[in-house]
């Protein structure tokens, strides 16, 4: 199946560069790392949120159809990872829609942003009112980290300044998330859902591998990775690769120690070894807080790895190399302790003169093309470290869980990563003709019937779960 042109002709109308800052500071990679260990353990995480972690609701209003109330809460995410979150982004606002006639039950779907998707404006307009109107059902909608009020001063409109951007914003949705569906569980609403188009759908299957109990999840327009988006897909064209390529060329602290944090998660990722800190939560907790030189899993130097694009062997390339995956071998993971590494900004503007010197201020071809095989390799690397979904806890109950995907989505490639039915088995996949944006723009009633039809499922498989 080929890609929509409408997909490519609507990403060249877009001139902003994505991550023009670069991969980010690499001890805030470290320390993002090593809490994507612990919140990928479901059980490790139950009691990283309290039960009754506070939320306020700070302004109420009447409409025909509804009451809209908007509240916030402190991100539990500045707790667990100090420093982390931009200080714009540690208030998580939302906005809670609620029908003034209920028609089944007290259903609520909470909705998370897609990209570009600031305030609540969209969601509320597009899917939550329709869903008053069609089935009485109430939406709560969530500001992401580093969109609307929340977007940090020197970033520009939706573009994230660094890589590490969207790590911390996935870390901090998936804590938000818990927080909400506990508050609305304590509110007595039943039951309770998640949904988002996109990048929002991507999150919202990370904030449900979370999620202790049964709960309908319909991610919309998202796959099992992110790492096929911005390496493959249309949006890889966005990619500030230039400041990337020079950032891992000249702080070798990426290569050397960075790399080695990456677990292997599927034949898709890095053949990687991996052998997980045998500690509880409460110990990852201690070194979350106080990750300034305290153990963080190491191994044994290796290159990047990239699967080979025919998907039908199974070799695996290796910078131009191929070798079978027999080959690689998997070994222990040494505790060691952190060495905190310069800026990498500071690095590459050390070195600029380095850059322009050699042979005449180009790259050759050939140390140019291998300089954007390690950075993608890099990118694929810490973007499934962050959001391949098999690196998470499966769904307590699979089967509740509906995808909706375009045929011809040009952003979310499909081709080269593990389906998201191998990962999730039980779950239902649908597939609606056309692209990205035709489906965010036309299809909006699709989504909403598959948000339906989960929480119908739901409601016949556990019909006494409401206390």
């Amino acid at each position: 199946m080929g890609v929509s042109r409408l997909d490519v002709f609507y990403r060249r109308l877009l001139l902003t560069k994505l991550f023009i800052g670069g991969w980010g500071k690499p001890e805030d990679l470290k320390r993002i790392f090593e809490f994507r260990k612990l919140i990928g353990d479901r059980e490790k995480c139950k009691r990283l949120v309290p039960e009754n972690y506070p939320v306020y609701i700070d302004k109420s209003e009447e409409h025909s159809d509804c009451h809209i109330h908007n509240g916030h809460f402190i991100s539990p995410l500045v707790h667990l990872v100090p420093e982390i979150l931009p200080p714009e982004a540690i208030k998580a606002r939302f906005q809670f829609i609620v029908p003034k006639r209920w028609q089944k039950n007290r259903p609520v779907c909470v909705h998370l942003a897609g990209t570009g998707d600031h305030f609540f404006w969209r969601r509320r307009t597009l899917m939550a009112r329709p869903m008053i109107k069609e089935a009485g059902m109430a939406s709560l909608l969530l500001e992401n980290p580093y969109y609307g009020l929340r977007k940090p001063k020197d970033q520009l409109r939706s573009c994230l300044k660094n890589v590490s951007d969207l790590f911390v914003m996935g870390g901090a949705l998936i804590l938000e998330s818990t927080v909400l569906l506990r508050w609305l569980e304590k509110e007595g609403y039943w039951p309770l859902g998640m949904t988002g188009i996109s990048m929002g759908g991507y999150m919202a299957s990370l904030a449900v591998t979370n999620w202790p109990k049964p709960i309908p999840l319909i991610p919309c327009l998202s796959w099992s990775t992110a790492s096929s988006v911005f390496t493959t897909g249309v949006l890889s064209r966005a990619v500030n690769w230039s400041e990337l390529e020079k950032q891992y060329t000249f702080n070798s602290v990426y290569e050397k120690e960075i790399i080695h944090l990456l677990e292997y998660c599927g034949v898709d990722s890095f053949k990687m070894a991996q052998e997980p800190a045998s500690c509880g939560s409460s110990e990852s907790r201690d070194r979350l807080l106080g990750l300034t030189g305290h153990g963080l899993l190491s191994m044994d130097r290796f290159s990047p790895l990239t699967r080979r694009q025919d998907t039908g062997s199974d070799s695996i390339q290796h910078f131009g190399k191929t070798y079978s995956q027999h080959s690689v071998k998997q070994t222990m993971s040494p505790l060691t302790n952190i060495q905190m590494s310069p800026d990498p900004q500071k690095s590459v503007q050390g070195n600029e003169a380095q850059l322009t010197e050699r042979q005449g201020g180009l790259f050759q071809s050939s140390q140019g093309s291998r300089l954007h095989s390690e950075a993608i390799s890099f990118m694929k690397g810490v973007m499934d470290e962050c959001t391949h979904m098999a690196n998470f806890s499966v769904p307590v109950d699979p089967s509740l869980i509906i995808v909706v995907q375009a045929t011809m989505d040009a952003y979310v490639p499909r081709t080269g990563v593990l389906s998201l039915r191998d990962i999730w088995p039980g779950c239902e996949v649908r597939y609606l003709k056309g692209g990205h944006i035709s489906a965010y723009l036309f299809k909006q009633n699709i989504f909403r019937q598959a948000i339906y039809d989960a929480f119908e499922r739901f409601c016949q498989k556990y019909p006494d779960t409401f206390q």
